[in-house]
């Protein structure tokens, strides 16, 4: 049955790239001490895979717990020697069975006194045995190293004594935060030899429960006394099937892959990922920012620019000098170049508490059922967002399209009828200009007057031209300001798309890839978290 569940078991590789891509995704994202935790993870897995498949196993204890003795007598030599006044390891010391090739090892693991045991027994060949300074030393650097060399090695043997061995400080310290080590952890009852058989079992069978309690059932628990050799040959027999197997620093690396993807999954939304939320929130954001971005003062402008244009075209031409006595409402605005600021004016109060809504309601809907840490990522990516909006949103209008500028072409018939009639008029005014100067030269009975229904012809042109210009002008206005206001929808919306760009640029992709990333992070933490 484990030999099934260890070929089903997901490479650890394929863990550390898991772990890798989660670590990717929430880089830059989340402000949680569980990344950098994970990222140094990563490193220290790179390190070891380079450093070989020898065995690290570190004796680790309280002052006095025997575990130095219990070292040596592993080692076959005094080779870590306890204080006299107080039993305590200062430094870390490093036994080192046949396998060459381990400097790099420890010179990774950074123990400077080593003993390379010169009859090694086969069995153990490839093993690397640290004792550890105690981990209740009154020198705070001892407790640091224990703390630095426990996340380093590959299997940890916790050497207790009958008198310490439910030690509150090892146990919630050390041990419990373990549970999800048990496959490298080991845990001795050392100096056995002070109690009689009925303590002995009644110390493992407490020492059981508590571990069973804690998490850690699959750890083994021996007793041994290193004075008397007492449960030496199990603990060597231990050993050497973590070194037979060449797979304990692996099993390490994938016990501390789990632990850290599982504190990344405390960052995970509960239950089944959800779909992104439907961009419900864009359309009132996309009206919120159009009307903070000044697009109704443009659109009344384009309005008022065709009006103003339409009626000059199908005016009496002779008057259309005036029209540029005032100013084009577009030409003020400054349109028309995206590289620079227009002259629109800034929003209001209204317009912006608008916008200041509209972005909470699109935040909220994206971040809907997501973990406190990626809300907080959200609300900065909302703030940078926020920071360049309102350039970006004049920019926009500012270099938005706002309709073709040729004349419509019954616009262009209207001024040719214009012209015509003004040449009608003109034409009757010279007439009338030639009878006077006829009549001053007493030379009228000479050239005969046309009439028409008793009116002379000279007269019906004059009249008649500027008449029919004033009423055609007239007849015209309608159109023109139906025209005008078909320019300005057509305008509000190639304004309202632009605006509505920025806003999925600025606004709702940030969003909504925050949101991806949670995704792809959780995926990458639940293959990470794997037990299979």
């Amino acid at each position: 049955m484990n030999r099934l569940r260890t070929r089903r078991e997901l490479p650890l590789g394929d863990r550390l790239t898991a772990l890798r891509e989660a670590v990717e995704a929430a880089e830059g994202r989340l402000e949680v001490p569980e990344v950098g935790r994970a990222r140094a993870l990563l490193a220290k897995a790179g390190a070891r895979e380079a450093l070989g498949d020898a065995t690290v196993v570190a004796l680790a204890g309280a002052t006095g717990s025997g575990k130095s003795t219990l070292f040596n007598a592993l080692s076959g030599a005094e080779v870590s020697v306890p204080g006299v006044r107080r039993p305590t390891t200062g430094t870390a010391h490093a036994s080192v069975w046949g396998q060459l090739g381990t400097d790099r090892l420890l010179d990774w693991l950074e123990v400077p006194r080593r003993h390379r045991v010169p009859s090694p027994d086969p069995e153990l060949d490839g093993l690397v045995l640290l004792d550890l300074p105690d981990h209740d030393s009154v020198r705070l650097e001892h407790r640091l190293e224990v703390d630095r060399l426990v996340e380093l090695v590959d299997v940890l043997v916790w050497v207790l004594d009958p008198q310490k061995y439910a030690d509150a400080a090892v146990h919630e310290r050390y041990l419990r935060p373990l549970a999800g080590h048990a496959g490298v952890l080991v845990v001795v009852l050392n100096q056995v030899d002070r109690l009689d058989p009925p303590a002995v079992q009644a110390c493992l069978a407490d020492l059981r429960g508590l571990l069973d309690r804690e998490g850690l059932a699959a750890t083994p628990v021996l007793p041994t006394a290193a004075r008397t050799g007492t449960g030496l040959a199990e603990l060597r027999t231990e050993l050497a099937s973590r070194v037979a197997l060449r797979r304990a620093a692996s099993d390490r690396l994938a016990a501390d892959v789990r632990s850290a993807a599982g504190a990344l999954a405390a960052h995970c939304a509960p239950g089944p990922e959800e779909a992104a939320p439907e961009r419900s929130g864009a359309e009132g954001l996309t009206d919120a920012l159009a009307d903070a971005a000044g697009v109704p003062g443009v659109v009344a402008a384009v309005e008022r620019s065709a009006r103003r244009k339409g009626t000059a075209r199908t005016g009496w031409p002779l008057l259309r000098w005036t029209a540029r006595l005032r100013p084009d409402p577009l030409r003020r605005l400054h349109l028309g170049d995206e590289r620079s600021r227009t002259s629109l004016p800034e929003p209001g109060a209204v317009p912006r508490a608008a916008v200041s809504a509209a972005l909470r309601r699109a935040r909220t809907a994206a971040w809907e059922g997501l973990p406190q840490a990626w809300r907080d990522d959200l609300r900065r990516t909302l703030e940078l967002s926020e920071e360049r909006l309102a350039d970006r949103l004049d920019r926009a209008v500012g270099g938005t399209d706002l309709g073709p500028g040729r004349t419509p072409f019954w616009q262009r018939g209207v001024a040719g009828l214009q012209w015509l009639l003004t040449v009608v008029a003109l034409a009757g005014a010279l007439w009338l200009l030639g009878l006077v100067v006829l009549g001053w030269l007493q030379l009228e009975d000479v050239v005969p007057l046309p009439r028409v229904q008793g009116f002379p012809l000279p007269t019906l042109l004059l009249i008649g031209g500027l008449l029919a210009g004033a009423l055609l002008a007239l007849a015209a206005r309608p159109f023109v300001s139906a025209g005008a206001r078909r320019a300005g929808r057509r305008a509000r919306r190639r304004l309202v798309d632009r605006v509505a760009e920025v806003a999925r640029v600025q606004v709702l992709d940030p969003l909504a890839e925050t949101r991806e990333e949670h995704r792809r992070f959780c995926a990458a933490v639940g293959r990470a978290a794997s037990t299979r």
